[in-house]
């Protein structure tokens, strides 16, 4: 099967993984849950535009790639709700009180108008609105575990196995996923279900995620087997 990364990789780093041993499966735990990472206007925009027009309004936006994924995480997100698991979200706000240096990566750039406490931007696209007695959680750095009580849901909720979806793939994504891994937690990122602004930096994060942290799987396969868990249950 070909994967996203495989037309960035020589023969030799593919050998080199290939030949340590890297990228083995973890599996799929008995209690999944499900994060979705920042996929709020301000990463998205508004509609699936050219990221050179989205970034106008929304700097930190990633484009028409966020729309492509959130049709494949909205499937997702359908079949976990389906399942009764758990849904965690996270969002990036800029404080109006405080200054915003450093805020999910270096500048300051969540102090911009439209990325602000209360701004379209911080919300979560109505296309994955959050229903009742699912988490959002705001944080201010790139993982979803950093200063948040991410673990203590997870905890209560018997979570074995986080699947982590949302952007950016490169960097709150990876970054939620190496606290998950961290933590002891089985990890998977469905590869369609992520998103970045950067074309080879979504794609070679990807791959190493997948040799080194998760299991990178198609969205298709991530979901068979939440069904398989429910069927189970």
């Amino acid at each position: 099967m070909n994967r996203i990364w495989d037309s960035y990789l020589d023969e030799r780093d593919k050998q080199v993984y290939q030949n340590a041993g890297l990228g083995s499966r973890m599996g799929i735990g008995k209690k999944p849950g499900l994060v979705i990472v920042d996929v709020q206007y301000g990463f998205t925009g508004d509609s699936p535009e050219d990221i050179h027009k989205s970034i106008l309004n929304y700097p930190t936006s990633c484009g028409e790639t966020s729309w492509k994924a959130i049709g494949h995480i909205k499937n997702l997100l359908d079949t976990v709700r389906e399942a009764k698991l758990p849904v965690f979200y996270t969002v990036i706000e800029g404080s109006r009180t405080y200054r915003n240096e450093g805020v999910a990566i270096k500048g300051n750039i969540f102090d911009h108008p439209n990325l602000l406490e209360g701004e379209k931007g911080t919300k979560v696209v109505e296309e994955l609105k959050p229903q009742y007695g699912e988490v959002v959680i705001s944080k201010k750095k790139p993982s979803a575990f950093h200063g948040t009580p991410l673990s203590s849901y997870l905890t209560a909720n018997q979570v074995d196995t986080v699947i982590v979806a949302g952007c950016t793939t490169s960097g709150c994504v990876r970054a939620t996923v190496i606290d998950a891994f961290s933590n002891n937690y089985k990890v998977i990122v469905p590869e369609e279900c992520s998103f970045d602004r950067g074309i080879t930096s979504h794609a070679i994060n990807l791959f190493d995620m997948q040799q080194k942290y998760a299991d990178v799987l198609p969205v298709e396969e991530v979901i068979k087997q939440i069904r398989s868990i429910k069927a189970v249950v």
